[in-house]
């Protein structure tokens, strides 16, 4: 069965800015910290940046149904309790240029610290030049594994 793919824009927006660098609750970026979790598992991200790109979709939302890896109680940190995560492969295009990306979904009912509304993508990428708050960015979303809904 081919793969279908929706296109949708979004402008990119802060986030908490723990998964790129150190905080008062964290002393690293979660995410340099998560990866070698993620490739025991079997998912490599060393291509891409150690932060995710924050993307509303606003007034859409967004939910993850049938996500391309799926990782339950991942205990990648002794400050709070283990995770679960899923990923689903997706592409960026910024300024005509497509980037190769992924969903990044840490699932709400497991992460204790740092909630996002359904309507931000956190999106894992390689880096990206120049692509800054309220940028416009255009990301191709598979239809089998993350649903986008209307607020009507």
């Amino acid at each position: 069965m081919p793969t279908e793919w929706i296109t949708i824009r979004g402008t990119v927006v802060p986030g908490y800015r723990v998964a790129s660098q150190s905080s008062k609750d964290y002393p690293y970026g979660t995410i340099d910290q998560q990866k070698p979790f993620f490739k025991r598992l079997g998912l490599d991200l060393e291509q891409f940046y150690p932060g995710t790109i924050n993307l509303s979709i606003a007034p859409l939302t967004f939910a993850v149904v049938q996500p391309e890896f799926t990782f339950r109680q991942v205990e990648w940190t002794d400050l709070h309790p283990p995770e679960d995560f899923s990923f689903s492969q997706c592409r960026l295009i910024y300024k005509g240029k497509t980037y190769q990306a992924y969903i990044y979904y840490p699932h709400p009912e497991t992460k204790k610290r740092h909630f996002e509304d359904a309507s931000i993508l956190e999106i894992l990428a390689e880096y990206i030049p120049g692509l800054n708050y309220g940028a416009t960015v255009e990301v191709e979303l598979q239809t089998a594994e993350i649903r986008v809904q209307s607020p009507d």
